[in-house]
């Protein structure tokens, strides 16, 4: 990984496990500060104590993604905290229900729209304008394999990660003249606290998951990591709009 995230300030929400702690730990051992931010504030916390480890400098902060000033608040700690904002990571997210679209919970539709695409709409909505007065940043939205292509049972889950596709192209549009890159990663099944579970109840699932991965396994959460950091450090200054799967083949079928 290229060295050129010493003094840089990284913000990551969605930070306190799986994905997101991943590419926290990943942050920190390339030098960057990182703002620690989640809904579960103890996950964050026990996220900063992981970095303390690596020697790492972060701080933990609770936030809901869905709501606006909550994000605002966000966005202003990590400033007053760091002096700046470099890069974002805006990761937070949940799975929703599985069922057919004319049995889908309208309650858990909207859940799931609102933490996946609005809460990754109001990050971006906050934390452009800082990077726009500093001059340039890198912002990395996590979207899915389910945003390129269907699966059947994840009607609200699918929606969600096209918008994050599709919000992600149009801001990479709006600010590629003005230094502010933003990409989105597109995991495949990788073992997560958002997948594990669901393979513990049922061996089956695990057993279809890497069958239709083309590498024969699931994925670890440092391996997504690893394509964030990247996303955001100076190797990919000339990466906007781009949807990075590392899905292990799958989406080469």
């Amino acid at each position: 990984m290229p060295d050129g995230f010493r003094d840089k300030a990284a913000l990551v929400t969605g930070g306190g496990s799986g994905i997101g702690r991943a590419t926290c730990l990943a942050f920190a051992r390339e030098g960057a500060r990182v703002a620690v931010a989640d809904v579960d504030l103890e996950g964050a916390e026990e996220t900063v104590r992981l970095m303390d480890g690596v020697g790492g400098r972060g701080v933990a902060l609770q936030v809901d993604v869905t709501k606006a000033g909550e994000v605002a608040a966000l966005v202003d700690k990590v400033v007053e905290e760091f002096g700046k904002l470099d890069c974002a990571f805006n990761n937070a997210g949940i799975g929703g229900e599985v069922m057919n679209t004319h049995e889908y919970p309208e309650d858990d539709w909207d859940r799931v729209l609102d933490v996946n695409l609005k809460g990754v709409w109001l990050c971006m909505k906050y934390e452009i304008p800082v990077m726009l007065r500093q001059g340039g940043g890198a912002i990395v939205n996590t979207a899915s394999i389910y945003g390129l292509g269907g699966s059947a049972g994840y009607i609200a889950y699918n929606a969600a990660k096209h918008g994050v596709v599709g919000v992600t192209r149009t801001a990479a549009l709006e600010y590629a003249e003005v230094g502010v890159r933003v990409n989105a990663v597109c995991p495949g099944y990788i073992l997560t606290p958002m997948t594990i579970p669901g393979i513990e109840a049922n061996p089956e699932l695990e057993r279809k998951m890497v069958s239709q991965t083309p590498m024969g396994r699931m994925g670890k959460p440092g391996e997504i990591a690893e394509a964030v950091v990247w996303l955001c450090s100076d190797a990919a200054s000339f990466v906007t709009g781009h949807t990075m799967t590392s899905d292990g083949g799958y989406m080469a079928q």
